[in-house]
């Protein structure tokens, strides 16, 4: 598997989140091969039968070519792909589908057509291939706040494959309560559990300490060459002290020393160009972006028009699916 994103294990992660059960669905033909994982999710209106909707588990993914056979293209087997799983999203009573396209991959430029991928955004990255990482990436002021923090004592831990997380979990509820986040992000034990469950040897907790005490803490999936930041928080009371700027400091210095080659801190929480939390991302890849694509398609045109009818919800919106838009 190329990413920790197309692993079925991941997707389990997210069933509950998104009230629904991941597929993996693989297209092989004379063509290739195409894996594809999705969340599929029952749809709360009253109909004849009972209908779905597909989207991409938290974070990253959508459909990824596995392998191109000689003789034959990757049109070939994209178009194959596409009529192929037309059938299958019929048979399965399959409204429409959302897709958060990998920006590393960038598996957005084969499926472009299938989807009507748009860009919506940059993610950013470190680059652990650099000489140094972090004098080429972190931005003047980043390094400065890392310098300021550990003169006042501030150190950090990195521990792999953990088998204990209470102390993240701790911190992260406390960060999610002080930000107001949606009870979208604020997973369960039983969605920690299953990390480690599922990917215990793919984490790494990350703890900046001071006075013995962990004051701030991150969650990263390692996977192949490289570290995705998943959850990170700070204790209110030491904010002053920039323990998320150690953090990241700290994880460049062991993906580094370990052989990685690409830190992936992801986007921001919006589209905006001054997206506070992009801003925070962008003093640690000063040279590393990725494009971020979205794609979106309606496998059953009358179904989704009737859905949108009965949910209220005709008028055109850039939310998708409209049927599924909340009410104010």
């Amino acid at each position: 598997m190329q990413d920790i994103y197309f692993a079925e294990e991941y997707g389990r992660l997210y069933e509950k989140c998104e009230s629904g059960k991941a597929i993996r669905y693989v297209y092989d033909s004379e063509f290739g091969r195409v894996s594809h994982l999705f969340i599929k999710r029952e749809i709360p209106i009253k109909a004849d039968k009972e209908l779905y909707d597909i989207t991409t588990p938290y974070g990253y993914g959508g459909p990824i070519i596995e392998r191109v056979c000689d003789g034959h293209t990757r049109e070939e087997l994209i178009s194959g792909f596409e009529a192929n799983f037309s059938e299958y999203c019929k048979s399965e009573g399959i409204v429409s589908e959302f897709v958060r396209f990998h920006p590393i991959f960038n598996n957005a430029s084969d499926f472009k057509d299938v989807y009507s991928a748009i860009p919506i955004r940059k993610t950013l990255g470190t680059d652990l291939t650099l000489e140094d990482p972090v004098s080429e990436e972190f931005s003047k002021g980043c390094r400065k706040n890392i310098r300021r923090s550990t003169a006042k004592g501030v150190t950090w831990r990195v521990t792999e494959a953990p088998a204990d997380i209470s102390r993240f979990k701790d911190i992260y509820y406390s960060t999610m309560d002080r930000n107001g986040a949606s009870d979208y992000y604020y997973f369960d034990d039983e969605y920690f559990n299953d990390c480690l469950k599922y990917f215990q040897k793919n984490l790494i907790f990350v703890e900046a300490i001071f006075e013995e005490k962990t004051i701030a803490a991150g969650l990263y999936f390692v996977y192949n060459n490289t570290i995705h930041i998943h959850l990170s928080g700070t204790l209110s009371e030491y904010l002053h002290l920039s323990p998320a700027y150690i953090l990241r400091y700290a994880v460049t210095l062991w993906g580094k020393e370990h052989g990685y080659k690409l830190i992936h801190h992801g986007g921001g929480r919006s589209n905006a160009e001054d997206d506070n939390l992009y801003l925070f991302k962008k003093q640690f890849a000063q040279m590393t972006e990725f494009d971020f694509y979205v794609g979106k398609r309606i496998w059953d045109n009358a179904a989704y028009d009737m859905l949108c009818r009965e949910s209220g919800n005709t008028e055109c919106s850039d939310f998708f699916p409209a049927y599924r838009k909340p009410r104010i």
